[in-house]
């Protein structure tokens, strides 16, 4: 086999294109990703321009540099983080608050572990915890002893007039 310096030529020639034409691409794609990636880490404009120019410009080392210096977090995950603490706030903020202390205490607890502040009374015929000022079991439809029903009224007289839906919780008065 001989050798042929034109063919070596053209080789090189041939290689120096297609590298050239991968480094082109590569340039390319990086700036398009760059581009992508900060709209969804930034709203301003002028951010979004400085970081694509700078990988534009410096290429690789641009890249570099964009990596180190971008957002750590996308707008959708700041948005989602937001949320969630929001949601812990508003479950927090949902727990009531005992009217002695102030501290937050559950919807089943009768007496404040911290002040010993009465909270709730039970039923005295079906057990089911009632607020304090209520003077009749919504449960069973006790009357709370030492209370007055009504002026000559029973429990069955005074809820006769009610007329219950099929939904819960909807009462009618005719």
């Amino acid at each position: 086999m001989t050798f042929d310096p034109a063919f070596v030529s053209n080789l090189l020639l041939v290689l120096t294109g297609f590298g050239g034409a991968f480094l082109a691409a590569l340039w390319i794609a990086l700036v398009i990703w760059t581009y992508r990636d900060i709209r969804t880490r930034a709203r301003d404009p002028l951010v979004q321009t400085l970081a694509t120019l700078l990988v534009a410009v410096l290429s690789l080392p641009g890249v570099l540099v964009y990596l180190i210096l971008r957002p750590q977090r996308t707008l959708e995950e700041e948005y989602q983080k937001t949320l969630e603490e929001e949601s812990l706030l508003q479950a927090l903020e949902d727990l009531p608050l005992c009217p002695g202390c102030e501290r937050r205490v559950k919807d089943d607890w009768q007496v404040c572990p911290n002040c010993h502040t009465k909270l709730k009374k039970t039923c005295e015929n079906c057990n089911r915890l009632m607020e304090l000022p209520w003077n009749i079991c919504p449960y069973c439809g006790t009357t709370v002893a030492g209370m007055r029903t009504g002026e000559g009224t029973s429990v069955d007289e005074a809820l006769r007039g009610l007329k219950l839906n099929d939904e819960p919780g909807e009462v009618k008065i005719e």
